[in-house]
């Protein structure tokens, strides 16, 4: 099943880094510890801080697009490359949903703006977290989704590419990791924001919606 790689992609990540820790660390205050469970106690520093500069990532993007000559692709995407688009209730319901992928900004020379035709997606859960599998693509985002907000969910995960079958374990590979905000942007709509991506672009945006 598609939940058991995303869940254990995080269980393998998780014994690595105990395996790896020789030194105990400094006592912290409880006010300074992330509970347990949570997004911010799973992330990677890298990932925190891609979450918490989401915003900054998402202007400097949208600039390098617009002057690469893209602003109006941008204008014709609507709410789905509006920053502050994101409607309350953002979970993502379980089942089959059509996604495709938007990349704006450029890193390196690549194009200042790529939209992607519509691929398959997957979300299911169990025993209270939630998965979201890219199934279909070169590219494949596949990960856990953590409440955050009223009005954003939280992935973190690993990018599968080409061929493989089953994903790195997050945490092991910062060219992999990946960490998004899960947004509701109309009904039965949704997007997944990347900010930072390490390839290609500046952001990602993949919007979701059923595939019935």
């Amino acid at each position: 099943m598609m939940w058991g790689r995303a869940k254990y992609m995080f269980l393998a990540a998780g014994l690595g880094l105990a395996a790896c820790q020789t030194v105990p660390p400094m006592p912290t205050s409880a006010a300074d510890t992330p509970a347990a469970g949570t997004w911010r106690a799973t992330a990677t520093e890298q990932d925190r801080m891609r979450i918490r500069n989401w915003y900054r990532s998402w202007q400097a993007a949208l600039a390098d697009a617009q002057a690469k000559g893209y602003g109006a692709d941008i204008e014709r995407e609507g709410v789905v490359l509006q920053p502050t688009a994101a409607l309350p209730n953002p979970y993502l319901p379980a089942g089959d949903y059509r996604c495709r992928t938007v990349k704006i900004g450029a890193q390196r020379g690549t194009l200042g703006y790529v939209a992607y035709d519509w691929f398959r997606c997957r979300v299911a859960e169990e025993q209270g977290l939630v998965s979201l599998t890219k199934l279909t693509g070169s590219q494949r985002p596949v990960g856990l989704i953590f409440p955050d907000n009223l009005k954003r969910q939280v992935f973190l995960g690993t990018l599968e590419l080409g061929d493989e079958e089953m994903p790195v374990s997050y945490g092991n590979d910062r060219m992999r990791d990946m960490a998004g905000l899960v947004e509701r942007i109309g009904d039965n709509r949704w997007r997944l924001v990347l900010p930072a991506p390490a390839y290609e672009s500046l952001l990602d945006v993949i919007e979701l919606v059923p595939a019935n």
